[in-house]
C-alpha cells in the first residue's frame, strides 16, 4: 500500500530544481554556476544526478520528463 503523498520525498532537491529552472531559461553551465555561486562541475553533477534519477540520457530528455511529471513548470 502506498504511503501518504504528503510524506513522499520530492524527486528533486531544491538545488537540482534551481539548476533545471535556469537550464530551461537557456542559461549555460557557466551562467548557472555564476548565478548560484557554485562551480561548473557542481552544476554538471546536479544535472547528471537528475538524469540518473529519471533514467534519461540527456538534458533535454530530463526537462521533458520533469515537465511531464509536473516537477518543472516551463
Amino acid at each position: 500500500m502506498k504511503g501518504n503523498d504528503q510524506n513522499a520525498k520530492p524527486l528533486l532537491t531544491n538545488r537540482e530544481r534551481e539548476v533545471f529552472e535556469l537550464l530551461v531559461q537557456d542559461k549555460t553551465t557557466k551562467e548557472i554556476a555564476d548565478l548560484l555561486f557554485i562551480s561548473e562541475k557542481t552544476v554538471r553533477n546536479h544535472i547528471s544526478n537528475v538524469m540518473q534519477k529519471l533514467g534519461v540520457k540527456g538534458r533535454s530528455q530530463a526537462v521533458v520528463e520533469l515537465v511531464r511529471l509536473g516537477d518543472l513548470i516551463i
